[in-house]
């Protein structure tokens, strides 16, 4: 007679579960098979659930059991009971259940599978786009499933450890008004309001900050949000942050709870006690040294600001190139490459193509000789003795070492040395391509600036959004030197990668009317973008700030997963799109006239 499993039989262990000390015990399973060995007699098989694998034999003995699975193939879905023996000397190490095996004495087929697209495997050689096309199979394999469940867990533990620090978890909606100024918004037609449009949040900013004027004084929430912005390795067009909003705070305040939090994070996951505090940048400097506000600290090849040296020689330095960068307003930048790390000449001369790839026009480069002279470069040809002296002393450069120069556009040679720095390090071997090569460096980058200078439209711009408290005493540059005004802003970042971001918030309704005006926002303008907020504001607004953590970029990095697809459940691919259900997709004519929208198709460019 059949056992009835799941009706009465019950599963009594995971997968992953049985040790020695369950010898002699009876037993009942429930997964996939996972492979499939027939010993001339016995069946063997290691069957697989999230929690791992364990080895299952049908001996002839149990003669219904046994002619079942002799049908058995790879992911068919089963149910077994049986009894647990000692593999005695055949222990297999590799397998968390490898002291033991299970002898079956009944056997279901909950479902059989058809031969899957790709073997379901830990490391499967199958092009990402079509196991994103069977994300349901994809996710069947270990790696992901070990990923996507230590998500879970800091889940759970960052909800501990905000509700552990009295925060409350509140919701904010995911259809909002739109509001300029930020990254660009998802719309959604309104049927019930023809002609008009929610935004999907690409964060619930102004509502947090509407919690503290509410008087809720600390909230967080792990929420989605949403931006139709380019894809790219860390950027998904949903996905997911822990945001986070306190009153009565200061900088510090912020920083020492997310401080409190990554580090309970890092110690139950990884095991690891993260040092606290953590190390602060000035935003200045971290544009100097490194070309970015997310630096990378695992390793050197700091960039070294030349400008005010060929400013000091002039055109008589000999190199006109550098000169009128200078007298352009742009700034020279140098890098060494030291000569313990000595790169070839042929691999020197690819850097050259990565820096085009990065928007420069080329890339200026010269080896160090042993008394100082410059080779393998054109510049050696006009550059004066004094200016060559006086780079080589700036840049404490050494023979042997190799020599990296970018000049021109400010943000352009930030963009490309910043870009460089990383694919040095990767080519020395100084950090592995992807992860953390099992180190883990911490960073607040702080006092950046308030604005932002639009050079296509000749305006400033909020760097972060118009809510941004600036520093006290730049206050009074508002509306004659926009450009020197830093704020309270902050990023935390780690191994290259910012994880999260947020400010102080400005509450001050005077200070709030000038920082529209350096940004050409009437009084009109700003009530018909931020009224609901600005009137929020008038009421007894409490002083408050706040922060957001990307949590996909923190799972990535903790698991160290190669990109944020591998710990979504299911992800786009770089194009927006999903290749397993097909969305985007189109809509017949009969839903767009109830949502009042038209699609017209443009010409092909």
């Amino acid at each position: 007679m059949a056992v009835p499993f799941i009706s009465e039989v019950k599963r009594t262990h995971t997968c992953g579960q049985l040790t020695a000390a369950n010898v002699g015990e009876e037993v009942v399973l429930f997964g996939w098979v996972h492979n499939r060995r027939d010993h001339g007699g016995a069946v063997f098989i290691d069957l697989r659930d999230r929690d791992g694998l364990t080895q299952v034999v049908f001996e002839p003995d149990a003669k219904e059991a046994h002619e079942i699975a002799g049908s058995l193939r790879l992911e068919f879905c089963i149910g077994i009971k049986g009894k647990v023996l000692s593999r005695g000397k055949n222990v297999n190490p590799k397998m968390k259940t490898g002291e033991i095996e299970v002898k079956a004495s009944d056997l279901t087929i909950f479902n059989r599978s058809e031969p899957t697209p790709f073997l379901i495997e830990d490391n499967v050689d199958t092009s990402e786009e079509k196991r994103l096309a069977h994300r349901y199979l994809d996710l069947r394999r270990g790696p992901l499933q070990r990923t996507l469940m230590t998500r879970s867990k800091m889940n759970a533990l960052t909800r501990a450890y905000m509700h552990g620090n009295n925060f409350l978890e509140l919701e904010t909606p995911f259809m909002g008004k739109y509001t300029p100024g930020g990254a660009r918004n998802f719309l959604v037609p309104s049927r019930l309001n023809p002609g008009k449009f929610y935004a999907l949040a690409e964060s619930p900013q102004l509502y947090k900050q509407l919690f503290m004027v509410a008087g809720f004084d600390r909230y967080f929430q792990i929420v989605k949000c949403f931006r139709d912005e380019d894809l790219r390795l860390d950027r998904q067009p949903e996905f997911t942050q822990i945001d986070v909003e306190m009153s009565f705070v200061t900088q510090d305040d912020i920083f020492t709870i997310i401080e409190g939090l990554l580090k309970k994070l890092w110690g139950e996951v990884l095991g690891l006690d993260i040092p606290t505090p953590f190390q602060r940048m000035d935003f200045y400097e971290s544009m100097a040294k490194y070309g970015n506000d997310k630096p990378d600290l695992r390793f050197g090849l700091e960039h070294i600001v030349l400008t005010d040296l060929i400013r000091e020689h002039g055109a008589a330095g000999g190199v006109p190139m550098m000169w009128d960068a200078v007298q352009e307003k742009g700034i020279v930048k140098a890098m060494v490459v030291p000569a313990e790390k000595a790169l070839s000449r042929a691999e020197s001369d690819k850097l050259e193509d990565f820096a085009k790839q990065a928007g420069a026009k080329g890339l200026a480069r010269a080896k160090v000789g042993e008394g100082g002279e410059w080779t393998q470069s054109p510049l050696s040809k006009t550059i004066t003795p004094a200016l060559r002296l006086a780079i080589n002393q700036a840049c404490n450069a050494k023979p042997g070492d190799l020599l990296l120069f970018q000049f021109g556009r400010e943000s352009l040679v930030h963009t490309v040395m910043a870009n460089l720095r990383v694919h040095v390090a990767k080519k020395l071997g100084l950090i592995p391509e992807y992860g953390s090569g099992g180190q883990w460096k911490f960073l607040w980058v702080v006092n950046p600036p308030l604005f932002e200078f639009d050079e296509e439209t000749n305006t400033w711009a909020a760097a972060h959004h118009a809510f941004t408290r600036p520093h006290d005493e730049d206050v009074q540059h508002l509306l004659s030197d926009p450009g020197r005004v830093k704020c309270h802003r902050y990023d935390v970042v780690l191994n290259g990668f910012e994880i999260g971001g947020g400010s102080i918030r400005l509450h001050d309704p005077k200070v709030q009317s000038e920082v529209f005006q350096a940004l050409g926002i009437q009084e009109e303008e700003a009530r018909t973008k931020f009224g609901f907020l600005l009137d929020a504001l008038k009421f007894g607004a409490p002083p408050h700030g706040g922060i957001a953590l990307g949590m996909d970029r923190l799972v990535m990095l903790l698991t160290g997963a190669e990109s944020l697809r591998d710990v979504i459940p299911f992800p786009k691919t770089k194009t927006g799109t999903d290749t397993m259900t097909g969305a985007p997709g189109d809509v017949d004519e009969k839903q767009l006239r109830e949502l009042h929208v038209r699609s017209v198709p443009l010409p092909q460019k």
